[in-house]
């Protein structure tokens, strides 16, 4: 059965206080070359089926509508089984 992956992240412009508390820690504990760390949602669903352009605009409007706050969030990609769409 094919797994659709949905990335989420906060959008750019806003502050991301998990990452950058991650950045410090990692930092504190010798791992200095990381300047930063965005931390997100990753949503996994297993399709019984084809993966059609049908079921690929659902999970669109579900991660647009349901699993991503749009005014701080972006849906940054949508993959099926490893490939981007």
């Amino acid at each position: 059965m094919p797994t659709i992956v949905v990335d989420v992240m906060p959008k750019a412009e806003l502050l991301d206080p998990q990452g950058k508390a991650t950045t410090g820690a990692l930092a504190r504990l010798g791992h200095d070359k990381f300047e930063n760390v965005r931390i997100g949602k990753r949503f996994e669903f297993t399709v019984a089926g084809d993966v059609t352009d049908e079921v690929l605009a659902e999970v669109r409007q579900v991660a647009d509508e349901i699993l991503s706050n749009s005014v701080i969030e972006d849906v940054v990609s949508i993959t099926v089984d490893g490939e981007a769409r």
